[in-house]
């Protein structure tokens, strides 16, 4: 294994100037994640330089037997924190080969949505707290609890330092260093109240970043539990009972509530949120019914409510924000299985865009 080892960390520029590059891309189900890797000739810095590529699109679900060619488009480069060097990772979105994006590519629309002149000028940050739960591979049940059993109940485990109160930290750790080594904006993590479940932060970033930063994450933290044998789950109940949910609460300001007075174009934000709570919701994940019951720092998903530091409400005012008449707001209904392309673009559509 160790000279398995040596050639995986082989250094390709000791010999040669071509590079790898690791085409990724969003499959079928809208939450598998796909690659594959293409050797280039030299050193790229910005996604316009890679060509188009493509793949067999009916062995992801996206194109029938008969017509299944779908075509690569590399949208944002990252460093590749596992072949390192000047090789990369590459963040694609999909399309037909007339051009057409397929019904899966999601980056299509929302990318519309960031070039429209008021969203340009009002400049929306968004940060994005993805939440997971790490599994043992071959009972699917949460790492290092009892096969068919429970640990003790939620108390210790949130941010708890301890082999009996956090699990997993190493693969934790891993992918922090990881992403902050490919270029990724991740500002932090922690563990979360329910153990063997964990949170990262990617932010402040603007606009469609938001979302390319998130999925590229979430690739690096895929391909770490892939490593370790450990299942990552983004499912927003992963054990039902009295077990903390997974979400992915999405920080957001503009440029208007970032200036003096913005609390004010906050309120009326949040207002126009709440005009709109079905449509988000129904955007806002699979499974988001079994989280947000109103338990478990939850707001019932029939239901819009905000207030000041809140964790009960659907959007939270922080107290800082509530101080200052200005800063950000945060979004709660999301879950950890949300597309951050469809969630930030509806997010700034619905405050910026949208006419009541």
């Amino acid at each position: 294994m160790s000279r398995l080892s040596d050639l995986i960390n082989l250094d390709l520029g000791q010999t040669t100037t071509k590079i790898i590059v690791e085409y990724i891309w969003i499959g079928g189900s809208g939450m598998d994640l796909r690659s594959k890797s293409r050797t280039l000739p030299g050193p790229v810095t910005d996604p316009s330089e890679l060509p188009l590529w493509n793949y067999d699109g009916s062995s992801t679900d996206q194109a029938p037997g008969n017509d299944s060619e779908v075509i690569l488009r590399p949208q944002a480069i990252f460093k590749d924190p596992f072949r390192r060097g000047n090789n990369l990772l590459a963040m694609c979105d999909c399309y037909t080969p007339a051009g057409d994006p397929i019904p899966t590519n999601k980056r299509f629309n929302a990318a519309k949505v960031f070039k429209h002149p008021d969203v340009v000028a009002e400049e929306p940050w968004f940060g994005i707290e993805q939440e997971y739960t790490l599994l043992q591979k071959q009972v699917k049940w949460p790492l290092d609890w009892p096969v068919g059993g429970f640990p003790g109940p939620q108390g210790p485990y949130y941010c708890g330092v301890g082999a009996d109160k956090s699990f997993g930290r190493e693969i934790v750790d891993a992918h922090y260093k990881a992403c902050l080594y490919a270029g990724i904006s991740v500002s932090g993590i922690n563990g979360e109240v329910m153990p063997a479940q964990w949170e990262f932060q990617v932010g402040p970033v603007t606009g469609i970043t938001a979302g390319d930063q998130l999925w590229v994450a979430r690739y690096i933290l895929e391909r770490i539990t892939e490593t370790a044998g450990v299942v990552l789950s983004f499912d927003p109940k992963p054990i039902p009972g009295d077990w903390n949910g997974a979400g992915a609460h999405s920080n957001y300001s503009t440029k208007s509530m970032r200036s003096d007075g913005g609390i004010h174009v906050i309120k009326k934000a949040i207002e126009k949120l709440g005009l709109r709570h079905k449509q988000h919701i129904a955007a806002y994940g699979e499974g988001n019914e079994r989280r947000l019951t109103g338990r478990h720092e939850t707001a019932d998903i029939s239901k819009f409510s905000w207030g000041v530091a809140n964790r009960g409400a659907s959007i939270r005012v922080g107290r800082d924000t509530e101080k200052d008449g200005k800063g950000y707001f945060e979004d709660r209904r999301p879950a950890s299985n949300m597309d951050p392309y469809v969630v930030t673009s509806m997010i700034a559509e619905t405050t910026i865009l949208w006419k009541p």
